[in-house]
């Protein structure tokens, strides 16, 4: 059967007015109820929305379009589900705090989350579409599956591998009760402060990769805008990229770390500290600052780097080819923005 087309060729529109349409269901409902728990999961099930409706409109059944759409399906299914499972095990999600009572504060997170899954959504959005997949007249090797479509099924499985096992790995430490002054440096946290951040990067590329194949085959009968288009969905790994380097990913995560354990060494210097982490201190963390700014300085920021080989490299290597930039070791206190001094 061919692709069914729904106000475009390329199911621009329709992906966009239902991922609006269901994030502001969301929203609606967070914002009445005052309750953030639907948060991390209306995001996460919104891909699995637009994967299954854009399969089915497209009504290709080919091995690259079965399989991209499965991936992102299963990637959906596992990131929504664990989020859910983890903020009603939390009671709540403390992202929120600052925000949730803030209409526009907490109206704009929704905002950017539509345009996150959109975005990020958008080379398998145009694989399924008619613009693509119409144009090979049902023919399933045209392009046959190949070397490139490979590439992208291991990229992807590894990835999804890696996010699974680093966030199993967090889970089972935190269930431990580990100290207050404990860092997680076992399992893949060994080699990478933020594993699901590189891994999530890994199955976003490896999707791309497996969606890419018609644009780069001279007889998959694609037209000159359809083949732009495809080259075009890159921009969904690097906005993965940009938003766990810049923006919600790496950044609150690593000034969050950098707050609790200068706090921690406060308490133990008699300085003034945030009284909700003084109440959750026990035992001595006399040390802890010093053992933090020794685990930043061997252990890479996002690749999985050993750290008997991350920490001898220059701190100019860190911070430009390894993506460890100076901004992850500023965070605020109460006497303003300090800067983590590396060891």
């Amino acid at each position: 059967m061919a692709p069914a087309q729904v106000l475009d060729r390329y199911y621009l529109a329709i992906t966009l007015l239902v991922t609006v349409a269901y994030q502001l269901l969301g929203f609606a409902i967070a914002w009445t109820l005052q309750f953030d728990k639907i948060t991390d999961f209306t995001g996460g099930s919104n891909f699995f929305i637009l994967a299954l409706m854009t399969f089915l409109l497209g009504q290709t059944f080919c091995a690259r379009n079965i399989l991209a759409s499965t991936f992102v399906m299963v990637w959906a299914i596992r990131l929504a589900g664990f989020l859910l499972f983890r903020v009603l095990k939390r009671g709540n999600d403390t992202r929120f705090d600052d925000i949730r009572h803030h209409f526009w504060k907490f109206f704009g997170f929704w905002i950017g989350q539509i345009l996150w899954v959109w975005v990020v959504s958008l080379p398998l959005t145009i694989l399924n579409s008619p613009a693509v997949s119409g144009a090979n007249g049902g023919v399933c090797d045209r392009p046959a599956f190949g070397g490139r479509d490979v590439s992208g099924v291991v990229i992807f499985c590894l990835g999804w591998s890696l996010e699974f096992l680093a966030d199993l790995q967090k889970y089972l430490w935190k269930a431990s009760k580990p100290p207050r002054d404990a860092i997680m440096n076992t399992g893949l946290w060994k080699w990478s402060r933020h594993p699901p951040y590189f891994a999530e990067i890994l199955c976003w590329w490896g999707i791309w990769v497996l969606c890419l194949s018609p644009a780069t085959s001279p007889d998959s009968g694609l037209t000159p805008s359809a083949r732009a288009a495809q080259y075009a969905s890159i921009v969904s790994p690097l906005f993965t990229m940009l938003i766990l380097l810049f923006a919600s990913g790496i950044p609150p995560a690593e000034r969050s770390q950098a707050r609790k354990f200068h706090v921690l060494n406060s308490t133990e210097s008699g300085t003034a500290p945030t009284p909700s982490i003084v109440r959750n201190a026990t035992g001595s963390h006399q040390t802890a600052w010093e053992r933090y700014k020794y685990y930043l300085s061997s252990t890479s920021v996002l690749f999985p780097i050993p750290p008997m080989l991350y920490r001898p490299l220059p701190q100019l290597v860190k911070s430009t080819v390894l993506l460890d930039f100076p901004m992850y070791r500023r965070f605020e206190t109460e006497d303003g923005e300090q800067e983590v001094i590396l060891v």
